[in-house]
């Protein structure tokens, strides 16, 4: 089992319990952008709507569960943890918030195609609002090329408009001009 195949596992256990989920992040950045490697997958849950015991039940052999919830900065939420042991693949399930954000993004998520199986991700205008948003607390490189990288690839297609309301909400509508005057270059 792969990288993809860990992901796609999780993202089995979760469907099989009927929960309610995004994947963001990275993969969400790499299926809209540039793709670039990658250690994890992030992925937003509905926890009203899981099974939380049942879930970590389910994940099979090769799994370990991290049962603790765990406070993560950048993000400023909570999350569990749980890695695929042979391929050191780890899933962070970041509980949805009611922050208007998270719960904007939460309700646009999109069904695509991914490794064979309809799964729901977020779409490209809520990964490059979130990564700004991560690029501003963070400082970290990796989420300003992953907004670049969507840009270019999706830029006839994005829903402009929102993506400058949320930039604008948030603080990051500098960073955004910034990034986006890379394309004109």
């Amino acid at each position: 089992m792969n990288e993809t195949g860990a992901a796609m596992a999780v993202v089995a256990a979760l469907e099989e319990l009927g929960a309610e989920y995004m994947i963001s992040g990275s993969f969400a950045s790499n299926l809209w952008g540039s793709p670039r490697q990658t250690q994890d997958v992030d992925i937003v849950i509905e926890i009203k709507s899981l099974d939380l015991g049942a879930f970590f039940d389910r994940l099979g052999v090769g799994f370990e569960a991290d049962r603790q919830l765990r406070f993560e900065a950048v993000t400023a939420t909570h999350r569990y943890i749980v890695e695929h042991r042979p391929t050191l693949f780890r899933a962070e399930l970041f509980l949805l918030t009611d922050d208007p954000f998270d719960r904007a993004r939460f309700a646009r998520r999109v069904k695509v195609e991914f490794a064979g199986k309809q799964v729901a991700f977020s779409t490209a205008e809520d990964a490059v609002v979130q990564k700004l948003h991560w690029l501003q607390r963070s400082g970290n490189q990796k989420h300003r090329e992953d907004v670049l990288g969507i840009l270019r690839l999706q830029h006839s297609s994005l829903d402009w408009d929102y993506v400058r309301s949320w930039a604008d909400r948030q603080g990051t509508r500098a960073l955004l001009d910034e990034i986006a005057a890379e394309l004109d270059g």
